[in-house]
């Protein structure tokens, strides 16, 4: 498969995950210097490793919430909650992800976290 193609399965990927709006607004956020990681982003990381089969998008998904709130990266958590929740993850199932986050990587991250999961969980309610 050329990268064209890894870069537009991904990209359809990342707007299902996501939606259309977040990944325009993440798209352009830093406009034509960003490009070029965006196209990575795209192709390798939505095109290639998120479509592998080894491990379904829901505990794909986990394990990336659980590696965003170890590295404290509170922006890449608030998108992949939501792309959680798209994913089917439950409340529960994000709350022991973060538990585990908590006693291996420390409070502080999971702290963080377990607030972006709340603000999350509860706006995706009232929508």
């Amino acid at each position: 498969m050329d990268v064209r193609e890894l870069y537009e399965r991904g990209l359809k990927l990342r707007r299902k995950l996501f939606g259309d709006a977040a990944v325009e607004k993440r798209m352009a956020a830093l406009g034509e210097f960003g490009e070029p990681l965006q196209n990575i982003i795209n192709a390798y990381a939505y095109g290639d490793v998120w479509q592998r089969p080894g491990l379904p998008h829901k505990m794909k998904s986990l394990a990336i919430l659980g590696m965003t709130a170890a590295l404290n990266r509170p922006e890449e958590f608030r998108v992949h909650m939501n792309g959680a929740l798209t994913n089917g993850c439950t409340p529960d199932e994000i709350r022991e992800i973060l538990l585990l986050v908590a006693v291996y990587c420390g409070i502080p991250a999971a702290n963080e976290a377990h607030r972006i999961a709340y603000e999350t969980i509860n706006a995706r309610k009232s929508a």
